[in-house]
């Protein structure tokens, strides 16, 4: 008796273990089959075909969904990877391109500056030759406004004109005078040797004077004397004329009868000597 129902509740026991066992593996298949659907397109699973799949076939799917699953991770990593690629690519290209416009900008804003010098100096040069025709013609018409014709002759800003006859020291001013000149001043060492080379072997007259007060030499023009030239040798130094001699003649080539002096020397003012006229630029001009 006791042996019947051992048997009969060892049946019952295997029973309800492979009812268990059943609902198990519907489940595991169910969860599978969600998961499946999320993946990919699929029709709907058979259920009572999905319940009499036998646990080894179903593993199978599992291994098989989860390569699946791998494959498409894979997949995405690698889209992400080369989506990143392609932003960072872009951001170098903007950046780049960005580098490029401005330096293209700039090196327009360049050309266009140089366009610009380039045209401010042919305008500026255009004026320097209109005011160098200006010049020469207002020199030209001043020449022939004052007579100043043959025998005169142009240096720095000054016209020039040496004598051919002799005259005392005050008429020489005089004719220097009525010709809107006067007496050449001599300022600077070029203008010295300018004088000299005027007056070549002659004795001429120069506007340097101290008829006014001794020893106080200054020029007609009323300018201090600045830079001298007076002559000297081991024999005597000028001036050394006293009241004498208030007038001062140039001579450029060494003579005897001046002790071969070469420079200014002091003289009688009543002395017939050439003289050289000067004519400055700027009294031509009106105030």
């Amino acid at each position: 008796m006791s042996g019947h129902v051992n048997d009969g509740m060892d049946k019952g026991s295997i029973m309800d273990s492979e009812d268990r066992i059943e609902k198990m593996v519907d489940i595991y298949v169910s969860a599978e089959a969600v998961r499946d659907m999320k993946h990919k397109d699929k029709e709907d699973f058979d259920t009572q075909t999905t319940k009499t799949q036998t646990p080894q076939h179903t593993g199978s799917d599992s291994v098989r969904n989860r390569r699946y699953r791998s494959a498409a991770v894979c997949l995405v990593l690698l889209c992400v990877l080369l989506l990143t690629a392609v932003i960072v690519l872009c951001v170098i290209f903007t950046q780049e391109r960005q580098q490029f416009i401005s330096k293209n900008e700039n090196l327009t804003n360049e050309r266009e500056q140089l366009k610009l010098k380039n045209t401010n100096l042919t305008n500026e040069r255009e004026q320097l030759k209109l005011k160098n025709t200006n010049l020469t013609n207002e020199r030209e018409q001043l020449r022939n406004d004052l007579q100043i014709c043959d025998g005169w002759t142009f240096y720095q800003s000054s016209f020039y004109y040496k004598s051919n006859e002799k005259k005392s020291w005050t008429e020489s001013r005089r004719y220097c005078t009525q010709r809107g000149a006067d007496l050449i001043s001599i300022n600077n060492r070029q203008e010295q040797d300018f004088a000299q080379n005027m007056s070549g072997a002659a004795i001429v007259y120069i506007g340097l004077t101290d008829i006014d007060v001794e020893g106080s030499w200054k020029w007609v023009d009323g300018s201090t004397l600045n830079s001298s030239f007076w002559a000297s040798n081991i024999y005597t130094t000028e001036p050394n004329g006293g009241r004498g001699e208030n007038c001062a003649v140039t001579v450029a080539v060494p003579r005897p009868d001046y002790l071969n002096l070469v420079g200014w020397i002091d003289v009688e003012c009543n002395r017939v000597y050439q003289w050289i006229c000067e004519k400055r630029i700027s009294q031509f001009i009106l105030p």
